[in-house]
């Protein structure tokens, strides 16, 4: 098992801030979509994972004996069990006309396309019987973090999914819609235009900018978000109008714009 630590590259006394600093130069050079390794991206996600979150790094840093042989509970890739499921199986070892069955975990890393879409993913898992190849399908529009129950995918036991989301590099998620900034000139801004914008379904829609628009205005196009678990309704695709200064603008144009500003101070004296 790999020192998450060491992974991030930062010392077992890093604040908070130290670790996410770490994170985020190691995920934008290792991310997949960059032509990174998914497995050292993995890596990484799950040192963050774990070191970001207050109650894991305690747990990580004073770690409960583990023990191996129980059934219930097992950590897909680490073999690791914890007490509750121990204490429960000593429980259930009172009532052997009552068997449970067993629970291995694990953490799935997906794109944004994957949770929009549905589809299937392979997993390779590790258990007591040996190595397990099994097939799940992700659910449209689950939330980071999610988890997921399957049963039968592994003989005589079930399977517990946590899903975590890789960071898209042109759309940010949040809950159910979807955030994009858009570059536009200030003269845009002030007459009008349109643009082609492609949502995350492939689908291209024509915006429009109506003039005298505010820079750092929002602009929505309906129902072109993720999908709403469960519902078959999505959330919405949000633009947010960041305005630049067009390197060369005609000198009429600069003329114009001055006399009209000598004009509205002349109307405001």
């Amino acid at each position: 098992m790999s020192d998450h630590y060491q992974t991030l590259g930062v010392a077992k006394t890093a604040t908070p801030d130290e670790i996410k600093k770490a994170y985020r130069k190691l995920a934008s050079q290792h991310h997949p979509d960059k032509g990174g390794d998914t497995a050292r991206f993995q890596e990484i996600q799950t040192a963050y994972d774990t070191l970001s979150d207050p109650q894991k790094r305690q747990q990580y840093d004073s770690p409960q004996p583990q023990f191996h042989g129980f059934p219930g509970g097992g950590q897909g890739f680490h073999g690791g069990f914890d007490f509750n499921e121990i204490f429960g199986q000593m429980f259930r070892h009172q009532q052997p006309h009552q068997p449970q069955p067993q629970i291995f975990r694990t953490m799935v890393i997906v794109n944004l396309e994957q949770i929009y879409n549905g589809g299937e993913e392979v997993l390779k898992l590790q258990t007591p019987n040996g190595n397990s190849v099994v097939k799940i399908e992700i659910p449209k529009g689950i939330q980071e973090g999610g988890q997921v129950r399957y049963e039968n995918v592994i003989p005589g036991a079930g399977l517990m999914v946590e899903f975590r989301i890789r960071p898209h590099l042109k759309f940010e998620r949040r809950l159910n819609d979807l955030y994009c900034n858009h570059s536009v000139s200030v003269l845009d801004l002030i007459v009008g235009d349109s643009f082609e914008f492609t949502t995350i379904s492939g689908k291209t829609f024509e915006v429009t900018i109506p003039p005298n628009t505010q820079p750092f205005m929002q602009l929505k196009i309906a129902a072109q978000g993720m999908p709403i678990q469960g519902t078959g309704q999505y959330g919405d695709q949000i633009l947010l109008l960041k305005p630049f200064i067009p390197d060369k603008i005609d000198k009429s144009i600069v003329d114009s714009i001055k006399n009209f500003r000598l004009k509205e101070q002349g109307n405001n004296d």
